[in-house]
Parts: structure tokens; sequence; C-alpha cells
């Protein structure tokens, strides 16, 4: 997987483009994303039913993986079962 690849979800709606990645398996809902939409969708872990929301960046603790939500969905996202926070945004300099 490398960054500009799409992802979709096998338990909702929810769908990202991958901005920054590392070596681990990028989750929505508890299940792992897949490139194409399953048929069936799986079942939605209840751990990880916050949902997403369009347009926010998720990140992991360490800054390895970097999401950007371009549907949203019921699932959350996590990576290897650790979910993954929204990116706060970078204060502006102040101007004098």
């Amino acid at each position: 997987m490398k960054p500009g690849t799409r992802l979709k979800s096998v338990a909702d709606d929810t769908e990202v483009m991958v901005i920054r990645t590392g070596g681990g398996t990028i989750e929505c809902g508890g299940s792992p994303m897949a490139e194409a939409k399953p048929a069936d969708l799986a079942p939605l872990a209840a751990d990880f039913s916050a949902g997403t929301l369009m347009g926010k960046r998720y990140v992991d603790a360490d800054g390895a993986y970097e999401l950007l939500c371009v549907k949203p969905g019921k699932g959350s996202l996590s990576v290897d079962g650790v979910a993954l926070v929204i990116k706060d945004a970078k204060p502006l300099p102040a101007s004098d």
C-alpha cells in the first residue's frame, strides 16, 4: 500500500485515502479495509463504532499513519486494533 491508495470499509460506508502508511493493517469497524467494496458487509465491532467524519485526517500516536476520510461512516478507524484519532489543526503563526 502506498500514499494515494483509496480504501473502502468492509463493515460500513467509510472510505479513506492513504496519506502516510506504516507496515500494519488498516481497519474500520474492527475489520481490515480493502480497495474494493464486498457484496456482503462484515458486522461492525461495538468497540469500533464511534464513526468517522468527512474531510478529517486520522493519525496514530506515533505519526506513522495518516488517513483522510473521503466518505463518512459508522465505523471507527484503527491500525492493528489500535484506534486512530483526529489530527489537530496546526495553529497559524501570530501576525502583529
